[in-house]
């Protein structure tokens, strides 16, 4: 599935395209990862995880989408990769200077659906094999690898996504949903706030508590290799998690 990125300092325009893509789902599976207003949210993005294509609004504040993508490559050592740019504008008088940055398609508002499946289309893509993905975070100032086999539970916090592996946690600005919808083979949800390991689940425990009018209640935790923590297990995931581990 197809990483994409949506960088428009227009919020409206944002829901226009993200609407236009869902219609389109079919024929491009993909994932909108995220929003950006600006090149730099754009950049923090990109340094957070993998992004196969932006779709890149020239005029921002700031800096312009085709200065952003001529100062790309100045960034490739730091993320590891180039992402694919397919620019998304009002103005045509800027066809030249995207494919001088080696912009993949150049499509003009309002998008029409048939323009868009053919830009997308020429976005070279090689699936990815979750065994040898890693999630990718920003710590004091570099880029930081995680690997998917590495990790025991992702937990929604406030502002941020906590990943626990054996040896320590981590921080991700990534959203809890984003990455179950990335990874659908390798996370269970467990809770609202709880992705899991389908590898590191060993088993179900309970526990015997009272709730706050003081009756008693039961209460299902997740057994996982590799941590004594354990992770509470809501209602509407305790039958998936059952059949999980029934399975194993």
């Amino acid at each position: 599935m197809m990483n994409l990125l949506i960088v428009d300092d227009e919020p409206l325009a944002r829901v226009r395209l993200i609407q236009l893509l869902s219609d389109l789902a079919e024929q491009i599976p993909h994932t909108v990862v995220g929003e950006a207003a600006n090149a730099a949210e754009c950049l923090r993005y990109l340094s957070a995880q993998h992004i196969d294509c932006v779709l890149l609004d020239i005029q921002m504040p700031g800096q312009t989408g085709v200065a952003f993508a001529q100062e790309l490559k100045t960034h490739a050592y730091k993320l590891g990769y180039i992402p694919k740019l397919i620019f998304v504008t009002a103005y045509e008088q800027h066809a030249l200077q995207a494919f001088d940055v080696a912009a993949v398609d150049y499509l003009v508002k309002p998008v029409r659906a048939a323009r868009l499946i053919e830009a997308l289309k020429r976005v070279p893509f090689q699936e990815r094999q979750e065994d040898d993905a890693s999630i990718t975070v920003t710590e004091r100032g570099r880029i930081v690898r995680i690997p998917l086999r590495d990790i025991l539970y992702l937990k929604a916090e406030l502002k941020y996504v906590t990943i626990r592996t054996r040896e320590r946690e981590f921080v991700s600005e990534q959203t809890l949903t984003n990455l179950e919808n990335r990874y659908p083979s390798h996370f269970i949800r467990v809770h609202r706030n709880a992705l899991v390991s389908r590898n590191a689940l060993t088993a179900l425990e309970r526990s015997h508590h009272r709730d706050e009018e003081g009756d008693p209640e039961v209460q299902w935790q997740v057994v996982l290799r590799g941590t004594e923590e354990r992770l509470e297990v809501s209602r509407r995931q305790l039958a998936q998690v059952k059949a999980l581990l029934k399975q194993a």
